[in-house]
């Protein structure tokens, strides 16, 4: 599958907490910070545990993994402590008229702010 898949409103999403979904067998993290999103995968790179119950750092724009604490930049996937060391997927997002979209195509590394259709 490719393309943007709408998974939500953005009011739905709780700010500052992470919320799973299930995308074209690839599960995923939703992360509202005000308005913005990240999409990252939502196992940790260290163990498969869901990352979406994990601690968001605002500020740093990371979340912790809920059972060894490795965090991960929200932005990049990176792996930033131990005892992670590989990066997880980051995917595309945006706001569209209140709507989170997602681009389900391609890994990467983008978010984007609210949009508003013309």
């Amino acid at each position: 599958m490719t393309g943007s898949v709408d998974v939500a409103a953005l009011d739905d999403l709780v700010d500052g907490e992470g919320t799973a979904f299930e995308l074209d067998g690839r599960r995923v993290s939703v992360v509202r910070l005000g308005d913005r999103v990240y999409v990252v995968g939502d196992t940790c790179s260290h163990e498969k545990v869901s990352l979406s119950g994990g601690i968001v750092d605002e500020d740093a724009c990371t979340i912790e993994c809920p059972k060894h604490g490795s965090e991960f930049d929200l932005r990049t996937g990176e792996a930033l402590t131990l005892p992670a060391i590989r990066p997880i997927p980051t995917y595309a997002a945006r706001v569209l008229d209140g709507r989170v979209l997602i681009d389900v195509g391609a890994e990467n590394d983008h978010t984007s702010a609210p949009e508003v259709s013309p």
